[in-house]
């Protein structure tokens, strides 16, 4: 069984993992050193980030020729 091509390209996957990373790791620290909340912003693009990223595992793991109502 083939299995589908993903939303990302594996560049753009990598890149999107790396900008997980760092916006995860950010978040705390700039909770811990900043004194408003603009930390949250961090959190919601690293959020944002990892969604795609499911997406896209879900797109790979899908055969070739289903459709996406499946």
């Amino acid at each position: 069984m083939q299995h589908g091509s993903g939303i990302l390209t594996p560049r753009q996957r990598r890149l999107a993992w790396l900008g997980f990373l760092l916006a995860a790791v950010q978040a705390p620290v700039a909770a811990k050193l900043v004194s408003d909340d603009s930390w949250l912003f961090s959190l919601c693009v690293a959020l944002m980030v990892a969604t795609v990223i499911i997406a896209d595992d879900g797109a790979r793991r899908r055969p070739a020729g289903a459709s996406s109502s499946d």
